[in-house]
């Protein structure tokens, strides 16, 4: 983790930005470019065509893909990529998040508060169901970056305040809290909290900061990484313990 190169990468686009009179006018939202250019600084590895399909970087033979949602769309990409190449799929998770209610009309900020949600790594879960096949690829890695930001959004939703149910903007990255890389299904075990022993997925929902529903996901693909084994229940529930 390069907190300097990832500050440089923030107010490189900021910048940017501003030259262009406002957020989320580049033809990619913030975050994304943000953490393109803290992956490769070097503009010249950007966007570059490959096996029908366009890499977000390309350097020395290894992929990089900024993911923020939606893994299911790289199925593709991957079917194409990692027969020839090695690829890394970047997951910036917002740590802390502190939301800006934006009125749609005149552009106006007109409120700013913490969100009480915390993010984790763990979050990747519910993304990397989604391509669960390929996650044993020797080609393939994950990287995570734990990012705190703000996050404008649009005050057109269909609540009395207009809040639930709005649009989100665009997100600006404020600070790198944490960068983990998972290189092969061993690594995947960092994503078990170590006070966990033999527990069940209300356990390691709690755990994770993780709905339940979540986290049976993860475990689902714990498990099916070998990671984790069943070794018995309680009530209705699976007991889990990492595997030696």
């Amino acid at each position: 983790m390069d907190r300097i190169i990832f500050n440089q990468s923030v107010a490189k686009i900021l910048s940017r930005e501003q030259e262009n009179h406002g957020i989320g006018t580049l033809g990619e939202k913030t975050l994304h470019a943000v953490v393109k250019n803290y992956i490769e600084p070097d503009e010249d590895y950007h966007e570059v065509p490959l096996e029908g399909y366009v890499a977000d970087v390309y350097r020395q033979g290894q992929i990089y893909e900024i993911q923020t949602a939606n893994f299911n769309t790289m199925r593709g990409k991957l079917n194409a990529f990692l027969p020839l190449y090695h690829v890394t799929i970047v997951y910036p998770v917002p740590a802390t998040k502190w939301l800006n209610w934006m009125d749609e009309e005149t552009g106006e900020v007109t409120e700013r508060n913490k969100s009480p949600k915390k993010g984790t790594p763990q979050a990747v879960f519910k993304e990397l169901y989604r391509i669960k096949p390929f996650l044993k690829n020797p080609n393939l890695s994950i990287r995570i970056l734990l990012i705190d930001v703000e996050e404008f959004r649009l005050l057109n939703g269909w609540s009395a305040n207009r809040k639930k149910g709005s649009c989100r903007y665009d997100r600006i990255p404020v600070e790198l809290v944490e960068d983990l890389t998972i290189d092969c299904p061993l690594d995947y075990r960092m994503l078990v909290p170590p006070e966990l022993s033999c527990f069940t997925s209300k356990e390691y929902a709690k755990a994770s900061k993780l709905t339940v529903k979540n986290a049976r996901t993860a475990l689902n693909v714990l498990f099916d990484l070998e990671v984790v084994e069943r070794v018995g229940k309680a009530g209705n529930s699976y007991l889990y313990e990492v595997r030696e």
